[in-house]
């Protein structure tokens, strides 16, 4: 049977997961981004209306306010929309779900080593810390990259803009992009992934010195008092 200190490490660092499945699930279901454009008529030289977009990874909604000339209120399906847009869009929109994926399995991974951990003692295994370090590793740096790349896609590819253009009869300009609860919220999914190779580095560090002390030879103990 693991150690008593071995169990409150692993056990803490399985609630810390649980804990980063629960925000990362909440935040895939929240709105990541805001969107605001002028809108006008496609013949119109000065905008006279606005449109704006609520994103989240799956839903969504659409506001026109005199745009073109009527006001409206939409939801939206992410993908139906990125699917009319096409290209880099898309890609970017479904390389982020994959990799959010990614994250909740590197995450359940770390929770079944960690909840393995608590109750056997497996010898530096992928069933041990190694196992660990990778799975929340593997968690951690997946979301961190789909931040990249959402960031990318409403910043750089402009999806927003393009959703708007797709009705003919507009026209828009000056984007504004306001990022969310859901965007912001892997951040601390982050952070939860890199405590849980924290606590368990430091319950490694500590066993390892612990080890090191006890394989001392007797006959270095007066030196070692000495030195002190």
């Amino acid at each position: 049977m693991p150690s008593a200190k071995k169990v409150i490490y692993f056990l803490s660092s399985a609630i810390l997961s649980m804990g980063g499945v629960a925000i990362l699930g909440y935040g895939m279901s929240a709105y990541w981004s805001e969107s605001s454009l002028a809108c006008s008529p496609l013949n119109s030289t000065s905008a006279s209306g606005l449109v704006t977009f609520q994103m989240g990874l799956f839903n969504g909604s659409e506001v026109k306010v005199a745009c073109p000339r009527f006001d409206s209120k939409d939801k939206v399906t992410v993908f139906d929309k990125m699917g009319e847009i096409g290209g880099a869009a898309l890609a970017l929109h479904a390389l982020v779900l994959c990799l959010l994926i990614i994250a909740l399995v590197g995450s359940a991974g770390s929770i079944l080593i960690t909840l393995f951990n608590t109750v056997s003692n497996p010898y530096e295994t992928y069933m041990g810390p190694i196992g660990l370090f990778f799975c929340s590793g593997l968690s951690a740096s997946s979301a961190f990259l789909a931040l990249l790349l959402y960031l990318a896609n409403m910043l750089a590819v402009n999806v927003a803009q393009r959703m708007a253009q797709l009705d003919p009869e507009v026209k828009v300009s000056d984007e504004k992009v306001t990022f969310l609860i859901g965007f912001y919220l892997v951040l601390p999914y982050i952070a939860v992934s890199l405590l849980t190779i924290l606590l368990v580095y430091m319950y490694v560090h500590a066993a390892y010195t612990q080890r090191r002390e006890q394989e001392k030879p007797t006959e270095d103990a007066p030196k070692d008092i000495m030195m002190y």
